[in-house]
């Protein structure tokens, strides 16, 4: 049982990104990924998530034993895979309660249904644990959520579904300290023996904060090193100049798109 990474290539248009991606991750297990901009860190999550913009050309994705490069994103979604965004969409007119409501009934066997008094004891738990008021529940989803508040409202749906594996994209993005330890406060609530993690991030800081198991460094669309902890405090010390001088550089070379994906 693990979400297996095999060999994974992807491109959007013409240009490739991942250049042969493998990694694995076991229940219980808590995977941070490095690198610096133009890497391919977001887009190796939406990748995974099943973005339609990107191309697999090569590999594989399997989770649990079941391929999920062949399924469709809410599909991989039922199967236990989680993604919170970089940056989270604003969607107008739906609560966060009913967006949360049709998500976990979706989760559900066919014919079983939701008891809304359970969902709203869970709801308002998690949401204390957050530190979020329980007015928030009925909020629009992101919708003039400041960058904080975005952050936790991804990480109260991680805590409500209770995937089976969880990508983190750049979750410390645009968060002040007491943001950033709230947010990898819940993170660690929901670290188990049942959840894989995959933090993919710049920095060191939030990992101060969430202890990864393994440490991936990615440059130019590969994994080029790997190693526990103590490689991040190395990259924090060092920066990333000196693997992208054994390596090659990060920027998105003329076959790697445009921009600086992931």
């Amino acid at each position: 049982m693990s979400l297996q990474i095999c060999d994974l290539h992807a491109r959007i248009v013409e240009r490739a990104i991942l250049r042969g991606i493998s990694l694995e991750i076991r229940p219980g297990e808590t995977h941070a990924i490095m690198g610096p901009n133009g890497s391919g860190k977001s887009t190796l999550s939406k990748v995974l998530a099943g973005h339609p913009d990107y191309e697999v050309t090569q590999g594989s994705v399997v989770l649990d034993g079941v391929s999920l490069l062949e399924r469709e994103p809410d599909e991989r979604a039922r199967m236990g895979l989680f993604l919170a965004f970089q940056y989270p969409c604003e969607i107008p007119g739906v609560s966060i309660a009913n967006f949360l409501r049709a998500a976990t009934q979706a989760r559900l066997p066919e014919g079983e249904s939701l008891s809304v008094t359970d969902f709203y004891q869970k709801l308002y738990h998690e949401m204390d644990a957050l530190g979020m008021q329980r007015t928030f529940s009925s909020r629009p989803l992101n919708s003039g959520f400041s960058g904080g508040e975005k952050k936790r409202a991804e990480i109260l749906q991680m805590a409500m579904l209770q995937p089976r594996y969880a990508v983190l994209d750049e979750t410390d993005s645009g968060l002040d300290i007491d943001a950033l330890k709230v947010v990898a406060g819940g993170v660690n609530r929901l670290r188990g023996p049942e959840a894989g993690l995959l933090i993919i991030t710049h920095y060191q800081r939030l990992l101060d904060y969430i202890s990864p198991d393994f440490v991936h460094v990615m440059v130019a669309g590969r994994i080029v090193q790997s190693g526990g902890p103590e490689l991040a405090l190395e990259l924090e010390k060092r920066g990333y100049g000196f693997l992208e001088e054994r390596y090659g550089s990060s920027e998105v070379s003329p076959l790697a798109g445009a921009g600086t994906p992931g």
